[in-house]
């Protein structure tokens, strides 16, 4: 049966992904990538795990696997991605009553709604539960008053998932609701961040009485920490997929062999090349452990406390790489702009200092080895 829908799905791409889309930025037009999307939109696989009532195919676990590594395999992009498919829309899956699931979901699968998230405040990062935004009650909505940071896309986005305090006398990690609303509300104002590669999908947004209606309240009031943390773990596995950040750079050996130099097609100094042979073996190993838990997993996978595991991991192995990557390219690794540099050595080094940033989004690597020390190994406190 999976074989059978193999061949589907190999069929249907080559009929439906245009060449330019394949190579994916040589001569690629607007018109070729909406194509693409469409296509795949109309075949439910922009969201093919997820109901068909909500724009998705119903593809069981095994058949998604499957199409993923026939579009790898073809080198067609992924159709859609962002906060809407990897984040809120697996938790109103989870949470959400039938009426924010037929709002929110549909609006997800077209891309027609793109989602931030509101989470950490000046005050309240790894600490998140100490957040102070408020949201006071006012009959059928709330009134929202306060301000987030490092907001991913909030300059972008058209909606916002944001956690609030509804009770400021409950212990910290109650009082604290999930609510969903408009960043075109006149009370909201997003303001980009700068970062030192340059540029920065990160914002702070500031909410001056922000309308939130309760019929688009998650869960119950004051109850909204529940949703927060499995909301982060959908997150947390988002960013643990090897196909995420860095996917279709060039690899380490590639530049070892060109910066470094080579003698029979080897790298040439022995030390470099046992480092860049280490990082390619941690690399397979991690992909191989990502494999077995996946298809180990016995909830149609559903993520658990472990994604803190691979988070970790695979933020700290594309840290190596990216530093790696900086010290065999010597002087061409430090360029910024410049004709002595190509682009793909100054896009080099922008990445390097854009990861930096890797460790801590979704929660530090400190926050991760806690989770990891307390909820799957159970050690004390």
């Amino acid at each position: 049966m999976l074989e059978e829908f193999r061949e589907e799905v190999r069929g249907w791409l080559a009929d439906n992904c245009p060449e330019n889309v394949m190579r994916q930025g040589e001569g690629l037009a607007k018109t070729d990538f909406s194509r693409w999307f469409d296509a795949c939109y109309e075949r439910g696989w922009t969201v093919p795990d997820w109901p068909k009532e909500y724009g998705g195919a119903a593809l069981s676990r095994e058949e998604r696997k499957v199409l993923r590594e026939e579009m790898r395999i073809a080198n067609a992009p992924t159709p859609l991605t962002g906060m809407g498919v990897t984040m809120i829309g697996p938790t109103l899956l989870e949470y959400g009553t039938d009426a924010q699931k037929a709002e929110h979901l549909p609006k997800i699968a077209s891309g027609e709604v793109r989602w931030c998230q509101g989470y950490s405040e000046p005050g309240a990062g790894s600490d998140l539960a100490s957040l102070q935004t408020r949201a006071e009650d006012h009959g059928d909505y709330y009134l929202i008053n306060g301000s987030k940071i490092w907001t991913s896309g909030a300059d972008h986005a058209d909606w916002i998932f944001c956690l609030v305090r509804t009770d400021p006398k409950a212990p910290k990690h109650e009082g604290i609701s999930f609510v969903l609303f408009s960043m075109d509300d006149p009370g909201v104002t997003v303001k980009p961040i700068t970062l030192i590669a340059g540029s920065s999908p990160f914002c702070q947004c500031f909410f001056d009485d922000v309308k939130a209606l309760k019929s688009n309240l998650v869960g119950q009031e004051n109850r909204g920490w529940t949703i927060a943390k499995r909301l982060l773990q959908h997150e947390c596995s988002s960013i643990s997929s090897p196909d995420g950040f860095g996917a279709g750079r060039e690899s380490l050996s590639a530049l070892a062999l060109r910066y470094s130099g080579n003698v029979d097609g080897r790298i040439a100094d022995s030390q470099l090349r046992r480092e860049v042979t280490t990082i390619n073996m941690d690399t397979e190993a991690f992909g191989l452990t990502l494999r077995r838990a996946t298809e180990e997993n016995r909830s149609e996978g559903t993520p658990t406390f472990a994604t803190s595991m691979f988070k970790y991991y695979n933020t700290e192995l594309l840290s190596r790489k990216s530093e790696a990557s900086i010290r065999l390219m010597g002087t061409q690794g430090v360029g910024w702009d410049g004709a002595e540099f190509s682009e793909e050595e100054k896009a080099t080094t922008r990445f390097w200092l854009f990861g930096k940033a890797l460790t801590i989004a979704g929660g530090s690597s400190e926050v991760q080895l806690n989770i990891i020390a307390k909820r799957v190994l159970g050690l004390p406190d």
